[in-house]
């Protein structure tokens, strides 16, 4: 296979060789360091490059150019290779022109000129890009095949527990089964009227009927902890989760993490977050949880998923976690880290059409379904927004059903203005969704108008739910205190008139992020009167780990 492609543009010669000579330096074993001394040069052999079906992974352009500026270029050249990584080669001078190309061609980054040390101030850079676009590119696939149908929820649910846990996965539809070459070919290397979902692994195994978990075992995820002990358990793989593992890993701590359907969380299902720090392009909740995962390896994180707790004791400075498959993990610390789901609509059809054209967050897996389809959106919140931009790409209309009055109570400035500016995007308020129709799969909804009373059944075959967020704590009913909505309560609102919560066993006063059982921290989303933002989940996971360092020198 031919190795991807990067390519340097720029007029002047000494700059051209020298970003090819450090380029060739660090990624000549991996990729064809190709250079162009103009936009034009650079288009036509892009055009060749398309024509050989070579991959291009990333694009280094200089903005100052006669006849074609960089801006200019790179905008031909999307179109040519809409995948491929941009970076825009500035002076200092041009940072306005930088900033205006973000926009204009969705750029990753922009580097200012001179970079040197390129160890410094270009090799990271190019790594991290280098890093992305992999983990987006398809060379010839040989994953795992998944075969079933688009409105079947096992089959849904297998798409999504493998596109989660970022297990490379083609999806074929039985139902094209006479029109697609490739679906036809693999119906025909399995069994005559199989039980569906059916996954043909790479090895060439066919399992049939398979659930997430069954493939779990069989792909070799860890769902069973290594060791017997460990310094600090995390349960839940979200944001606060995933940040509390990295530094607790890093400082020394054996660290187990438990996650119940994969790393990354409710926000690893984020289309977009562009309010990220140092982020300034924006990220997919995707890219963030992979690279979080991996940083998080990277240190010695044992990571157990798909794996769930079902209970908490505590036994003297030890705390055992009981999980579904009756194992115990005993640790001193323990995290809770579990997020929140999100909450349910409870309106006739929704539950047994879940999977089958109803679903909750935005199901990345369904995108390529929704192509040139009406896409039907409930919620007015960042993340209903979110998911209202991302399926603009490829539905042919999204209608946003709000029960509000307006979008800026509840929507972050920046969404809200994107969303005007997208002419596919329908939004109605003050709106609401009485009824979701059909046997096998969504047929339509029918919308009631809170301003006139009027109801109207619509046809849909696609609604996506976003309507708040709620804790699942119950199964810590008597292990620690929670409020009246079931978020664990930590730090100073367990103290009531100056004293600790009743049964509180020592002479200090619960920590900022501690429970009510000493030892035990709740952090992120699940916890009472936290900031619901992933930055701020982040950042309660890792000064998490400071209580942790305490709380352990006094076991």
């Amino acid at each position: 296979m031919a190795k991807p492609v990067i390519l340097t543009v720029d007029d002047d010669p000494d700059v051209l060789r020298a970003v090819e000579r450090d380029l060739r330096r660090k990624y000549a074993e991996h990729y064809r360091i190709l250079k162009a001394a103009s936009g034009k040069e650079a288009l036509d052999l892009l055009h060749r490059l398309k024509q050989q079906d070579a991959p291009v992974a990333l694009l280094v352009v200089d903005h100052r150019m006669p006849q074609m500026n960089g801006i200019e270029t790179l905008l031909e050249a999307i179109r040519i290779y809409p995948g491929a990584k941009r970076i825009l080669l500035t002076a200092y001078a041009d940072t306005e022109a930088a900033i205006k190309a973000i926009n204009e061609v969705q750029l990753h980054h922009y580097l200012l000129k001179p970079w040197d040390p390129p160890e410094q101030h270009f090799y990271p850079i190019i790594d991290d890009l280098l890093e992305d676009w992999q983990a987006d590119y398809r060379p010839p696939f040989e994953g795992i095949h998944v075969l079933g149908t688009r409105w079947s929820p096992q089959s849904y649910e297998l798409r999504d527990f493998l596109a989660r846990n970022q297990i490379p996965y083609l999806w074929h539809d039985i139902e094209t089964v006479d029109s697609d070459a490739e679906t036809r070919t693999l119906a025909e290397r399995i069994p005559a009227d199989p039980k569906l979902p059916v996954a043909v692994l790479p090895g060439g195994d066919i399992l049939q009927q398979v659930e997430p978990h069954l493939i779990a075992a069989k792909l070799g995820l860890r769902t069973r902890a290594v060791k017997e002990f460990y310094d600090v358990a995390i349960v839940g793989g979200g944001p606060a989760g995933l940040a509390a593992a990295v530094y607790g890993a890093s400082e020394g701590l054996r660290t187990v993490m438990v996650e119940r359907e994969a790393p990354g969380g409710q926000a690893a299902c984020s289309s977009r977050i562009e309010n990220y720090l140092g982020f300034p392009s924006g990220l997919s909740g995707g890219d963030l949880a992979r690279r979080a995962v991996t940083q998080a390896r990277r240190f010695g994180v044992e990571i157990v998923s798909p794996q769930e707790v079902t209970g908490i004791r505590a036994d003297g400075p030890y705390r055992y976690l009981k999980l579904t498959d009756g194992n115990e993990i005993s640790c001193h610390a323990l995290i809770l880290a579990m997020g929140v789901q999100w909450r349910r609509l409870d309106i006739p059809g929704v539950d047994r059409l879940q999977g089958a054209g109803v679903y909750y967050g935005a199901a990345a897996t369904e995108a390529v379904s929704c192509r040139d389809e009406d896409v039907y959106i409930v919620g007015g919140a960042n993340s209903a927004g979110q998911a209202a931009m991302f399926f603009s790409r490829s539905a042919r209309r999204i209608i946003m059903l709000v029960r509000g009055a307006s979008l800026s109570e509840s929507m972050s400035q920046y969404l809200i203005d994107q969303i005007k500016q997208t002419s596919n995007i329908e939004v109605v308020f003050r709106t609401r969704v009485v009824e979701a129709h059909g046997e096998d799969r969504l047929r339509s909804i029918t919308i009631a108008c809170d301003a006139s009373g009027d109801e109207q059944e619509v046809p849909a075959c696609s609604l996506f739910i976003f309507i708040g967020a709620e804790p699942r704590t119950a199964w810590l009913d008597n292990v620690v205190q929670r409020d009246e909505r079931g978020f664990i309560v930590t730090g100073r609102d367990l103290m009531r008139d100056g004293k600790a919560p009743k049964g509180w066993p020592l002479e200090r006063d619960p920590g900022l992020l501690e429970t009510s059982a000493p030892g035990i921290f709740a952090v992120g989303d699940v916890r009472h009167g936290s900031v619901k933002r992933v930055a701020s989940s982040v950042g309660e996971g890792s000064i998490a780990i400071q209580f942790v360092h305490q709380y352990l020198s006094k076991v």
